[in-house]
């Protein structure tokens, strides 16, 4: 019987030697590293992503999810049919309800509920699909947070934006394909957007607001673009020099490839940040003529012009990590909300109508969420009275754009919106349906690592959330 050899004993065989071997691998790892635009393997409805990231819990029961019998009840212990569920300050039945200041109405032509707090997305009802069942097992900000942006609870995970990056490259080869719009701090540091176990060109790159969005872009005074040209080629030849007896490192790759990709953007990223000759009727539409909606419009505005210009994921968050500035209402929930609504709310409506107006809201997905809700009772101590804990067990994200079908809400939680009881949607089940809308089958999109492949969804993920959410 024969036995067909190996490509080690066909090479050696051949005369061809261990260099063809070394650049075999070389050529391998710089296929693995590439961020070049891929086809996508299963049908795809969306090619971008927008995430608006509520830090710090926004609360369901207060947006998206009324909850008539927390109002009814408001001032007393929840029913015993309601367990003892623990949360960080007791459990369920020794707290006191706390019943919702907010109205809800339908809205639109699908009659999707939407509180009054959110008077500007109320309006694009018909756009949103409204999933009120997601939950987890992250109860602490860091937990969740890593669960909702990498899908383990623990540091050291890929991020869903280095899975996408990985899985379709980016069309845009003069910017990079993950882009992250920070307000301020993050608690989970910037592990939340980093690659992970994954080569580092996937990696999520953070830009600052104005023309000068990455520190050190612009070369140094005097220096023409031909003498920095001729410095970057010396430099690769030297760095793929070292690179070559390393078998590829993926680090070192990833390193070189940076300074082209910097080079590429000095021309790119200024043009692309640049919201200066957008028409003042765009600016508005996004709240910038407020100075309380200004910031986070400018991001949402900036995440439009990076996905226009085919960059592959974006991210823009709202709330600097302080527990008084954003989304963690602990203290006078209603008052903290109602601060975040201000800033956020007409900058999120105005990005769903710009991005439809301009053609490319079939093409991008928008997801809007934090890492959990909050509770129906109070938080418990003296100052946190009027304030709602953290509540993993059933909340509310919902999507737009990207060939979702608007207007439609999927899943519930219990009568105090405490759990998620119809149509559970577990956070795996939530990655398992971005990734296919994206074209990407999350079964099929691993990694090696430490012996096994690897996944964002890791062994659980359901797929059938996304049949529900396509328009058909």
């Amino acid at each position: 019987m024969s036995i067909e050899p190996s490509r080690r004993e066909f090479l050696l065989g051949s005369g061809l030697g261990i260099g063809w071997l070394a650049a075999l691998d070389l050529m391998a790892a710089t296929e693995r590293n590439s961020v070049a635009a891929k086809t996508p393997r299963i049908r795809a409805t969306a090619k971008n992503v927008i995430s608006l990231f509520m830090q710090g819990g926004p609360s369901h029961i207060d947006t998206f999810d009324p909850k008539p019998l927390v109002t009814k009840l408001h001032g007393q212990h929840p029913p015993e049919s309601f367990g003892n569920e623990d949360f960080q300050n007791g459990n369920l039945r020794e707290s006191v309800i706390l019943g919702s200041k907010w109205k809800f109405a339908k809205h639109g032509q699908s009659g999707v509920e939407v509180s009054d707090m959110l008077p500007h997305i109320a309006r694009r009802a018909d756009d949103i699909a409204v999933i009120r069942s997601c939950f987890h097992e992250g109860f602490t900000h860091s937990q969740a947070q890593f669960l909702i942006h990498n899908g383990w609870p623990r540091i050291g995970r890929p991020s869903l934006g280095s899975w996408i990056l990985y899985g379709l490259g980016t069309e845009n080869q003069n910017m990079p394909g993950f882009v992250v719009l920070l307000e301020g701090g993050i608690r989970s540091g910037p592990a939340i957007y980093g690659q992970g176990f994954l080569p580092a060109a996937y990696q999520g790159t953070s830009f600052r607001p104005g023309r000068s969005p990455i520190l050190n872009l612009s070369p140094p005074p005097g220096m023409a673009r031909e003498q920095q040209r001729d410095l970057l080629d010396t430099l690769r030849t030297l760095n793929e020099m070292h690179l070559e007896p390393r078998n590829g490192d993926a680090e070192l790759s990833a390193r070189i490839a940076s300074y082209e990709l910097g080079f590429r953007m000095q021309m790119a990223a200024p043009e692309a940040t640049d919201i200066s000759g957008e028409s003042e009727a765009t600016k508005n539409l996004y709240g910038l003529d407020d100075p309380v909606s200004a910031n986070f419009g400018g991001r949402c505005l900036l995440a439009r012009r990076l996905v226009e210009r085919g960059v592959r994921f974006v991210q823009v968050w709202s709330g600097d990590g302080m527990n008084a500035t954003d989304w963690d209402g602990h203290i006078q929930c209603d008052k903290n909300h109602q601060a975040k609504a201000a800033q956020t709310d007409k900058a999120v409506a105005g990005l769903l109508a710009d991005l439809k107006a301009r053609g490319l809201l079939d093409s991008t997905l928008v997801i809007w969420g934090g890492e959990f809700g909050r509770t129906p009772t109070s938080d418990g101590g003296p100052s946190g009275a009027e304030g709602r804990d953290h509540n993993p067990y059933g909340f509310t994200i919902w999507m737009a754009g990207g060939g979702v079908k608007g207007g439609q809400v999927i899943g519930g939680t219990d009568e105090l919106g405490v759990r998620a009881v119809v149509n559970p949607v577990h956070i795996n089940d939530l990655h398992a349906t971005i990734l296919g809308l994206m074209g990407l089958d999350h079964t099929k999109l691993t990694y090696p690592h430490l012996g096994r492949d690897f996944r964002l969804t890791d062994v659980g993920g359901k797929t059938e959330l996304m049949d529900r959410l396509r328009k058909g």
